[in-house]
């Protein structure tokens, strides 16, 4: 079992129950609540209480709940690159050509298989809960929940905002204005079940984008997302009329690298449990390199 939260209760919680402070203050959902009081232990003082127990000042509160495990998905050891590793998040540089999670056309050898393995490796029995997603081709940051409340607030923070992902890209052609915004719904593509176009019934989506340099036929570009609807780099820059270099799937060419040219470098949100500012840089990977000139 394992403990999820513990805080101590300070003169504006008094007279407050566990289930309005852990649900108000602490952003635990229902669903969490309900597994606390039915798979797990709530406890103050040492002793177990139910959920509408009233805390008192200096009450020490601890939740403790069973993890889910990740029994579907079959460890597979693999180089992982940890950038960081806490109880609550683990932060990885994904490679460009490795599948996040299982799916039917590719069953094991993702990052899910991977991560898995390394947990049990390191003694530790979890579900595998990516914050974003990245596509196979796409390199870069991301970040993976080590337990439900952790997921759930790292979820509400991107629905509000407060992860920025920050990414680079290399797009053909030379992109006039220095900076600006695409502001365009994106949807399925009437003739595949892959690719994404704009489309007016299609939902909201909004990049903005900043020329970092210029060169001979492309550009640089550094990209952040408000949304994050599948493909929405690649289908806004095809849609301004500058396609990634590499990504064929939307009108680049491959002669200078075999994968879009998309990486996702930085990462800042605040820590949601000691609300710490983090902020993530990785390097650009060597194929992305050895396009610049």
């Amino acid at each position: 079992m394992e403990k999820v939260l513990s805080f101590t209760a300070c003169e504006r919680q008094q007279g407050k129950t566990v289930r309005d402070v852990l649900q108000q203050e602490y952003g635990v959902s229902r669903r969490l609540l309900i597994r606390a009081k039915h798979e797990g232990r709530i406890l103050v003082n040492g002793s177990d209480v139910y959920v509408n127990h009233v805390l008192k000042a200096d009450d020490e509160v601890i939740v403790m709940i069973q993890e889910e495990t990740a029994e579907t998905i079959e460890p597979q050891a693999m180089p992982i690159e940890v950038r960081f590793e806490d109880e609550d998040l683990l932060i990885v540089a994904k490679p460009a050509g490795l599948v996040v999670h299982p799916t039917r056309t590719h069953e094991d050898g993702t990052l899910a298989n991977g991560v898995i393995a390394y947990w049990l490796a390191n003694g530790e029995e979890r579900k595998f809960r990516p914050v974003n997603r990245l596509d196979k081709d796409t390199s870069g940051l991301m970040i993976i929940a080590k337990n439900q409340w952790a997921h759930e607030q790292c979820s509400r923070m991107q629905k509000d905002r407060t992860i920025l992902r920050t990414y680079v890209a290399a797009v053909h052609g030379m992109v006039e204005q220095e900076e600006g915004t695409i502001d365009a719904p994106i949807g399925l593509a009437d003739h595949s079940i892959i690719e994404r176009t704009v489309r007016a019934d299609g939902q909201p989506a909004r990049t903005h984008y900043r020329v970092l340099k210029r060169e001979d036929g492309y550009t640089w570009v550094e990209l952040r997302l408000d949304t994050g609807r599948t493909h929405q780099i690649r289908v806004h820059m095809r849609y301004l009329g500058h396609p990634l270099v590499g990504d064929d799937l939307y009108g680049g060419k491959r002669e200078l690298i075999d994968r879009q040219a998309l990486h996702a470098w930085r990462l800042e949100f605040a820590h949601p449990r000691s609300k710490e500012l983090l902020c993530f840089e990785e390097p650009l990977p060597n194929d992305m390199r050895l396009l610049e000139k």
